[in-house]
């Protein structure tokens, strides 16, 4: 059978996929056969985007299968068994994971520690059950993100392996890797990576925009891969909104069709990107600048509250399906997580290579 891993996430959105994605290319780039599955899916049967997206990007064979779907139809109906067949499920996995002739089969867990209970798949059971070891994943913002760790020490035991602190803001380095590591390591808590903040992981792309928005491209239709870190709205006089523009770089505006003069000046500084609401037509001068200056132009039939929330809703996802995000995930892997002490956890022998005969 494969050697496997589980990897889960102390909350959701802590970034397993991301990951998921640096340790598998790192893996093949060893020479090694990788599989990657999801037990508890969040779309259409076999179109999670997450799974979809990474099994193109490690140009898998075929797509990932789901056990089962993360709604309300799935519940209901197996809690309407008595009692409700969690065996089932378990045993579908351990065929998974047997059938698979990879090196390293890498299973992405719930989104946290209680997900998938009433279905016996949450992180802990599945380690149960599969006997597998856990990389469990966090968010790591202060301090007190231990004490989700160490709660999730006791509920997997042995089984867990490490943790990969992710997204540490810049003035956490410090405190993560001088006291924050060494508390858990000297509880049993291997610490294998501490990732810094990267804005390009926490922007969005243009061409996001326009899917989410269902915009109208005006201009600029081939910068659709400009990445989008913020969101000013243009609403005040000109001069403060200048010196607002000015403060935020690698950003969109969001303003009325009919505010030429605040276009224009969002166009004078680092602006990546014009949202214009109302569906007005555009003026001839801001098209031409924005042509000259390379920045598309956004037309949403949408008011300004209804196009921020609709944004905020898609920064909140932070989503990884870029290929800037998946190379710019390996750096800050290749840079920060102890590849080599995964491995030795894991009973892979190094070079990779040699393990799939390579």
């Amino acid at each position: 059978m494969s050697k496997f891993l589980l990897i889960g996430s102390t909350e959701p959105c802590s970034g397993k996929s991301s990951a998921i994605l640096g340790l598998a290319k790192h893996l093949q780039q060893q020479g090694a056969k990788v599989a990657y599955g999801k037990p508890l899916g969040t779309g259409d049967r076999g179109m999670d985007p997450d799974v979809r997206f990474i099994a193109e990007t490690l140009r898998l064979s075929q797509m990932p299968p789901m056990l089962l779907q993360l709604d309300e139809a799935a519940l209901l109906a197996h809690l309407r068994q008595s009692p409700p067949d969690s065996a089932r499920s378990v045993a579908s996995l351990l065929e998974f994971v047997k059938a698979s002739p990879a090196d390293l089969v890498l299973l992405e867990g719930p989104a946290d520690l209680y997900e998938g209970e009433v279905f016996g798949l949450s992180l802990a059971k599945m380690a149960q059950a599969l006997n597998a070891p856990v990389l469990l994943v966090s968010r790591y913002r202060s301090p007190s993100a231990v004490d989700a760790l160490l709660f999730a020490h006791c509920q997997l035991g042995s089984h867990l392996c490490g943790v990969l602190l992710n997204d540490v803001p810049p003035d956490q380095m410090g405190p993560a890797q001088v006291v924050v590591r060494p508390f858990l390591e000297a509880r049993g808590i291997p610490v294998l990576g501490i990732l810094p903040s990267h804005r390009i992981l926490r922007s969005v792309s243009v061409g996001k925009l326009v899917r989410q928005l269902e915009a109208e491209v005006l201009c600029c239709p081939d910068r659709m891969d400009l990445m989008v870190e913020n969101i000013a709205v243009g609403a005040m006089n000109v001069n403060a909104a200048l010196k607002y523009f000015r403060n935020l770089e690698h950003k969109a505006v969001i303003t009325g069709g009919d505010r030429t003069d605040i276009q224009l000046a969002a166009l004078e500084t680092s602006t990546l990107c014009l949202i214009l609401t109302g569906k007005l037509p555009l003026d001839p001068r801001v098209r031409s600048r924005a042509e000259e200056l390379e920045v598309p132009i956004l037309s949403v039939d949408l008011d300004t509250f209804t196009t921020i929330n609709r944004i905020e809703r898609l920064f909140g996802q932070i989503p990884l399906h870029e290929e800037v995000k998946v190379r710019c995930i390996q750096e800050l892997m290749s840079a920060n997580f102890d590849f080599s002490r995964l491995y030795a956890r894991l009973g892979l022998t190094q070079p990779l290579a040699s393990v799939s005969g390579a």
